[in-house]
């Protein structure tokens, strides 16, 4: 997270969940009363179906503490559905995206689903689970849950990824539209490259990295291939990626929901919690609860008439 000494114009993004139709106008006016010393400017990012605005203000040159902002937004707001943040209105527009893939670009952890086809579904969920709050380290975590799945037949791995994975609502109107407007878009997985290449291919990124998944005579072996994609590597080819392309960390936004993204999140000019755990949300810039993945275009400034489907 970036908090700036001297503040700039910030902007207060307010988005809808897509299924709840426009935001209610008490919402906006919530936000712009919030702001009212600072010069408040309604925009309308989804002029149609009014579903997702901003408010551009000009904050004190000191003191300025945008989470503190938000908070008290959200306070004011009691509860509502309504997702937000604020955000420096400046360099908005990120030429690198990193993303998460399992419960964040898909809406499953492809070890449970690997898991639950090899009948220890249950026990595999709950080390997951652990291990995306941060209570246990994601190395550990992963070696103990691959080892349960030693003797399940690789074919199940086509068989989840055919029957099992769904892409995330929003997906690939980000990544067309961040594509279409110059950005690099790479999927980052510390799941397994099966099902990192088959969803990256289908939604569209330009490159993806995750564990391989031993496999002997047609079995798994119950080993997990060293070394492990975990939360320090997942950073590191942020600023891998952000090096070979010529950018800053400025120019990058990151996305993902669990602990091990946690790192990359804090590292990224612009980084989001998508319906994440706590330990995620507190280390990022914006945190996405209700809306789809389209909200990173419009936390980027994107209007609704500038996305590619």
């Amino acid at each position: 997270m970036h908090h700036p000494e001297a503040a700039t114009d910030h902007v207060i993004v307010l988005i809808n969940a897509p299924d709840k139709g426009p935001l209610d106008d008490a919402v906006a006016a919530t936000a712009i009363d919030t702001v009212a010393p600072f010069h408040p400017e309604l925009r309308w990012l989804d002029e149609q179906g009014r579903t997702a605005a901003e408010v551009a203000f000009t904050p004190p040159p000191t003191h300025f503490r945008p989470r503190s902002l938000e908070d008290r937004l959200r306070r004011r707001l009691m509860g509502r559905a309504v997702d937000l943040a604020v955000l420096p209105l400046g360099g908005r527009q990120k030429k690198l995206l990193i993303a998460d893939m399992d419960s964040t670009i898909i809406g499953q952890e492809c070890i449970d689903e690997l898991a639950a086809a090899a009948g220890v579904g249950e026990q595999v969920a709950a080390i997951t689970e652990r291990a995306m709050k941060g209570e246990l380290g994601f190395r550990d975590a992963l070696r103990e849950r691959v080892a349960m799945l030693k003797g399940l037949p690789e074919a199940a791995i086509a068989e989840v990824i055919a029957n099992c994975i769904t892409i995330t609502p929003g997906a690939t109107t980000l990544i067309a539209t961040m594509k279409a407007h110059g950005a690099y878009t790479a999927l980052i997985s510390g799941g397994f490259t099966p099902f990192a290449e088959h969803v990256a291919s289908v939604v569209g990124f330009d490159c993806h990295q995750a564990n391989d998944l031993p496999a002997a005579n047609g079995v798994l072996t119950g080993q997990a291939a060293e070394p492990i994609l975990g939360r320090d590597a997942k950073r590191d080819a942020l600023k891998r990626l952000v090096e070979k392309r010529g950018l800053t960390l400025h120019d990058a936004l990151a996305v993902g929901d669990g602990a091990n993204d946690a790192d990359m999140i804090a590292a990224a000019g612009l980084g989001v919690a998508f319906r994440a755990k706590p330990v995620l949300a507190d280390v990022a810039d914006a945190r996405i609860a209700h809306g789809d993945l389209t909200a990173l275009l419009y936390l980027q400034g994107y209007t609704r008439d500038a996305f590619v489907t």
